[in-house]
């Protein structure tokens, strides 16, 4: 990266989502410019940035209009074609890199990495073949049936108990490459954040400890004390490691499964900021977005600390549905008037089942006080106790 790209510089992301809707504003609240890639006319990011591209992501013409604007260009969705993150390479900084991005767009790739970093994941068999799947070892059994590549918030899986099961999983899932996992029994799930700079430079947020509802992130717990110590600095080192073994560049999240036996596993890692680390924007000195600018931009790193314990909550589409088909407004106000209570909306006019519409953050002075606002917030809103 070299010399640091200075506020007044344009960055650019790949992907109009709220995260890069996130991004543009951390961005431009220290000064940047940003520009957006999305075909989306209405996309979130698209529709706060100084510019927006209104094309497929690998389309060429696009790609080049990015480059060209662009200072520098990183991506706010994994799925992005690696192959547009190295044609953008050719002409400007990326990070993070295509070779980052492909490995955590393919478990197989993926869990292989795990290992060469020394760190424990589930027991696994890759499956491409047929004769891979009649080679399955029934230890891994009862298990879970993940397509290699694009899945994400729980699609692409299913549970499965026998062979028969997996057999017939692997049927529907159209017979693509596919990753099956030993299910373990799991105590609870967290994650850990960190940024890289190009420079080797590694900070990282505090552990989080995650609910997931359904396949997607439900509640976010972070304050000294959500998990034990030894499990933090366990999973703190191996986030690291992961980071480190693949040269990255930017924000990463790693998640992890506890067992019930106190072990840790790692379960997948995201190349980009994660819903799971929302609450850093106000309960931390330094977000994961600003995190994203100053990896990007090459500006120096700070150990982030986090001044308040706080709750996020994730708000779906359904929180509109509560009274019926006909969508209304969730109780914005009554949730407002509850201490610490910060909303984040995504800017999303059409709310869906199942959609992120946005997250609320609760800080308190206390992590009882947090929980207890937290939990008379998702009383209002409709969400279940946690």
């Amino acid at each position: 990266m070299g010399t640091p790209l200075l506020p007044g510089s344009t960055l650019g992301v790949l992907g109009g989502g709220q995260l890069g809707r996130m991004f543009a504003q951390a961005a431009q609240a220290m000064g940047y410019f940003t520009a957006v890639l999305d075909a989306d006319a209405h996309s979130p990011a698209g529709l706060i940035s100084h510019h927006h591209i209104r094309t497929a992501y690998d389309d060429a013409a696009g790609l080049a209009r990015l480059a060209e604007i662009s200072d520098a260009i990183t991506t706010e969705f994994e799925n992005v074609p690696a192959q547009a993150l190295r044609q953008l390479a050719q002409r400007r900084p990326v990070a993070p890199a295509a070779s980052a991005v492909a490995i955590a767009q393919d478990r197989a790739q993926e869990k292989a990495h795990f290992g060469r970093c020394g760190v424990p994941c589930a027991p696994y068999a890759v499956i491409e073949t047929a004769e891979q799947l009649a080679a399955v070892d029934a230890a891994l059994l009862p298990g879970i049936l993940k397509t290699a590549r694009l899945g994400y918030d729980g699609k692409g899986q299913a549970r499965v108990k026998t062979p028969a099961e997996l057999a017939a999983a692997w049927d529907a899932m159209g017979r693509v490459p596919c990753v099956l996992e030993q299910m373990l029994p799991l105590a609870h799930e967290c994650s850990v954040i960190v940024a890289r700079g190009a420079d080797g430079q590694v900070v990282h947020l505090p552990a989080q400890r995650n609910l997931h509802r359904d396949g997607i992130l439900a509640v976010t717990e972070v304050y000294p004390g959500n998990l034990p110590d030894g499990q933090v600095r366990q999973a703190v080192a191996a986030a690291i490691s992961i980071a480190n073994g693949l040269q990255y560049v930017g924000v990463l999240c790693v998640e992890f499964f506890v067992l019930q036996d106190g072990r840790l596993v790692v379960n997948e890692i995201a190349p980009r900021p994660h819903n799971s680390g929302h609450y850093s924007q106000n309960a931390c000195d330094v977000s994961q977005f600003e995190l994203q600018v100053r990896t990007l931009a090459g500006l120096p790193l700070t150990q982030p600390r986090q001044h308040s314990p706080a709750v996020m909550l994730n708000l779906l589409g359904d929180l509109w549905f509560t009274q019926g088909d006909a969508p209304q407004a969730p109780p914005w106000a009554a949730v407002l008037a509850l201490p610490g209570t910060h909303l984040h909306l995504y800017g999303k006019t059409d709310p869906k089942r199942g959609r992120k519409m946005g997250h609320l953050n609760i800080t308190a002075a206390t992590p009882e006080a947090a929980r207890t606002t937290a939990l008379r917030a998702a009383e209002l809103l409709g969400i279940a106790p946690f």
